[in-house]
C-alpha cells in the first residue's frame, strides 16, 4: 500500500456508450480521461464501459487482451487506479468483471455478485463469488457492480474488514432512477462510508434511456457532487482524517450485528 495521501482525489466520468463498439467507447474514453480538470488519485469508468450493457457475449474479450491493455495505459499515463467493468471470458464462462488496474499496470478484479435476471444477465454470464476490497494510497476501496447495490449484506462494512469508500459502476436506467438515488443514500449511511456511484447517459441498444445521476456522498449521505443527466467529468476530493473523526463521535458500527457471508457456489 502506498503512503496516505490527503485528501483522495476521484474522477467520476460519466458519458454515453457506444452500443457494442468498443473501439469508439475507448476512444470516447480516452478523451474525457485527457480532459479533466486536474490529475486525479483514482478514475472510475461506468459498468460494460467498453460495450454498453449487452447480453451479447461474443463481444466478451479474455484476459490481458484489447480493454485490459486499455486500462493499463490509462493507469499508466494517469498515475491513478482506473476502475470500471467490461465482459470477460475465461474458462469456457461469461463474467461481468470489474478491474482496479493500478499504474504498475497490476490489477486485482472481481466479477459482479448480483446478476440482474430481469435483463437476462443471470442467463449469460457466471455471478462472482467473492467480494473485493482494494488499498490505494492508504484509503480501503470496496467496488461493486450495478444489481449489487440492491442487496445491503453484500456490502455491509464488515469490522473484520473495513473500508472507506463503497463505488459502484453502473448501467442504471433511468426508469430506476429513484431507486439508485436512495440507495446509494442508504449504504452511505448504513456503513459510515464514502460512496460514489457512476452511471451512464443515452439510449443503449436495447432502448433503455440512461440520465446519469452519477453522484458523490459522504459518509451521511450528504451529497458532494451530483452529475446529472450530461456527459460530464468530475474531480471530488474527500478527506479520510474527516471520515475517521466522525465514525470515532458516532461509533454506530462497533454495534453492527457481526455475521458471516456464506457463498454457495
Amino acid at each position: 500500500m502506498q503512503d496516505h495521501k490527503e485528501p483522495l482525489s476521484i474522477a467520476l466520468v460519466q458519458a454515453d456508450l457506444h452500443w457494442e463498439n468498443v473501439t469508439a467507447n475507448l476512444a470516447t474514453f480516452e478523451e474525457k480521461i485527457a480532459a479533466l480538470a486536474e490529475p486525479a488519485d483514482v478514475i472510475v469508468l461506468p459498468e460494460m464501459f467498453n460495450t454498453g450493457f449487452t447480453m451479447n457475449t461474443a463481444l466478451a474479450e479474455p484476459m490481458n487482451l484489447t480493454t485490459t491493455r486499455w486500462m493499463k495505459q490509462v493507469a499508466a499515463q494517469t498515475n491513478a487506479l482506473v476502475i470500471g467493468s467490461f465482459a470477460v471470458k475465461e474458462g469456457g464462462k461469461f463474467f461481468n468483471r470489474l478491474l482496479c488496474v493500478r499504474p504498475d499496470g497490476t490489477y486485482t478484479q472481481s466479477d459482479k455478485r448480483h446478476l440482474f435476471r430481469m435483463g437476462e444477465e443471470n442467463d449469460h454470464y457466471t455471478a462472482g463469488s467473492t467480494r473485493l476490497t482494494v488499498e490505494w494510497k492508504g484509503w480501503k476501496l470496496c467496488p461493486l457492480v450495478c444489481y449489487d447495490l440492491r442487496f445491503p449484506v453484500w456490502a455491509r462494512n464488515l469490522q473484520s474488514d473495513p473500508y472507506d469508500i463503497l463505488l459502484y459502476v453502473a448501467n442504471w436506467p433511468a426508469r430506476r432512477a429513484h431507486a439508485w438515488s436512495t440507495l446509494l443514500q442508504a449504504r452511505a449511511i448504513e456503513n459510515q462510508c464514502y460512496v460514489m456511484g457512476v452511471n451512464r447517459v443515452g439510449t443503449d441498444g436495447n432502448g433503455l434511456e440512461y440520465r446519469g445521476d452519477s453522484v458523490a456522498l459522504d459518509y451521511l449521505g450528504e451529497p458532494l457532487a451530483m452529475l446529472a443527466s450530461q456527459e460530464t467529468e468530475k474531480i471530488v476530493h474527500i478527506s479520510k482524517d474527516e471520515l475517521l473523526t466522525y465514525r470515532r463521535n458516532f461509533p454506530a458500527l462497533s454495534d453492527a450485528d457481526d455475521f458471516e457471508i456464506i457463498v454457495e457456489v
